[in-house]
């Protein structure tokens, strides 16, 4: 590893604090003083302006249509299957920002905590979140880490990643701080070039209330105090900040069941097992991998796109319908595209769900189960209100894990109409859209492309 001190690069943090906006900027008096020494402007963002597209426009200096990560997730036609939040950096194409700054600079070192497409990354230490998955199907907290040593040591130091404050009803600060834990660890012990730090916790607040809510102030308030001694370390060490963020989170009140309008015009298909339907996406003629205010429509037929079209348009909550000219406007032109991209109004998001029935939903419905819902689901982050014994359930389910039993959580509601924020849209104003601070004075213009991250931090560390 690289040593803090020297004439090597200079050291950089770049801290991915999402949901972070100019509006939420105010709760935040430590980054307001890192802006205020420092610099800071408006960050262009992509279409869809969610985590893994933009992340992957950072680190590569390309758009979706070039890094392929057209989504969180996608539809594999070569598998038949929707897959949400794979891991495998390998999906990601293009020159990443480590291999430039190895070219300027070779044993530049690298530590990604959290960032995503995190694993098989050659980076030299990752942290990410990675459950165990128990042969009589438990699922327990975890991560994965490189080296692999260094999983006992912060396991020692901090305990077990918290993965059901990182995602579900539970989520909340405790997986940011122990985050930011981590990433002081690492600095300490292991000085690298580059930290990238990946802080969720804006995301949860901001999409339960909306981001003009009381509580999303707090949220931003809460974890600028928890940043403060990372911050502290930072600066005792020399090291350069980058604090940016992938996306705005604007008030919605409008789900869009866009699958179900799909079925209904009898252009999806559902399979039925043990009573549950199935989306059989093999066999639809069409349907939607539903992300955020984002919708890829894939289509079998080419001789199926006008009744696609059809069944969508009017559809209330739907702003626009990407063609093949749209997306290549857009920048989405790329093979994992759906056929059709359905952008969401502005007060509007896309569920995932597929099903007439409530009765008919398949059990992972109920579920925290982002790996076998074929789209996102931010009703995750609530327990039913409707189930009077939701909390019991949950403590029985909490109470067999503990004795180390087989447990089913399942305490989500099929009702999204709580919902008060999202995102995936392009920004209508840069109030409400991303921002880019630097703890360097004068090192960005008026405005940041996404485009231009990686450059930025190349810079930064005087490698370009």
């Amino acid at each position: 590893m690289s040593t803090p001190t020297g004439t090597g690069p200079t050291p950089l943090l770049v801290l991915d604090v999402v949901g972070l906006t100019p509006r939420l900027l105010d709760h935040m008096p430590r980054l307001q003083a890192l802006a205020r020494s420092g610099c800071r402007a408006p960050l262009g963002t992509v279409l869809p302006a969610v985590t893994c597209a933009a992340q992957s426009t950072f680190l590569t200096g390309t758009l979706p249509s070039e890094h392929g990560i057209v989504g969180n997730g996608w539809y594999f036609r070569e598998l038949g299957d929707v897959l949400l939040w794979r891991q495998h950096n390998g999906l990601v194409a293009g020159d990443k920002l480590w291999d430039a700054a190895r070219r300027a600079h070779p044993g530049y070192t690298v530590a990604n905590i959290c960032w995503w497409y995190a694993m098989g990354a050659d980076t030299d230490i990752t942290v990410t979140p990675r459950p165990v998955y128990y042969s009589d199907g438990r699922k327990e907290p975890d991560c994965y880490t490189r080296p692999p040593a260094l999983h006992d040591e912060l396991t020692a130091k901090l305990g077990t990643f918290p993965l059901f404050h990182f995602w579900g009803p539970g989520a909340d600060l405790v997986s940011s701080q122990w985050i930011i834990d981590a990433t002081r660890h690492i600095l300490r012990t292991r000085h690298p070039d580059l930290a990238l730090c990946y802080l969720p916790h804006l995301d949860y607040d901001l999409q339960r209330f909306g981001p003009d809510d009381p509580r999303s102030a707090k949220a931003a308030a809460d974890l600028d105090a928890a940043l403060a001694p990372l911050l502290d370390d930072a600066r005792a060490e020399g090291r350069t900040v980058v604090a940016l963020s992938e996306y705005g989170i604007t008030r919605v009140n409008r789900p869009v069941d866009i699958n179900r309008a799909l079925r209904h015009a009898g252009l999806l298909e559902v399979h039925t097992q043990d009573g549950m339907e199935y989306l059989d996406p093999m066999a639809s003629r069409a349907f939607a991998v539903a992300d955020h205010q984002i919708a890829h429509v894939h289509v079998r037929r080419p001789e199926d796109l006008d009744a696609t079209r059809a069944a969508l348009t009017g559809l209330p909550g739907i702003e626009q319908l990407l063609d093949d000219e749209g997306k290549k406007t857009h920048h989405l032109d790329h093979p994992r595209s759906g056929e059709l991209v359905a952008v969401a109004e502005p007060d509007a998001w896309f569920t995932y769900y597929y099903w007439l029935d409530d009765a008919c939903a398949p059990d992972f419905a109920r579920l925290v189960d982002i790996h076998r819902k074929p789209g996102y689901d931010p009703a995750e982050l609530f327990m039913d209100p409707l189930d009077p014994y939701v909390k019991v359930r949950a403590a029985t389910a909490l109470a067999r894990k503990k004795l180390g039993m087989r447990y089913r959580m399942a305490v989500v509601p099929l009702d999204p109409s709580p919902i008060r924020g999202s995102h995936g849209r392009l920004p209508a104003s840069d109030d409400d859209g991303p921002l880019l601070i630097c703890s360097t004075p004068r090192a960005v213009g008026d405005r940041v492309a996404a485009t231009d991250v990686k450059s930025l931090l190349l810079q930064l560390a005087g490698l370009a």
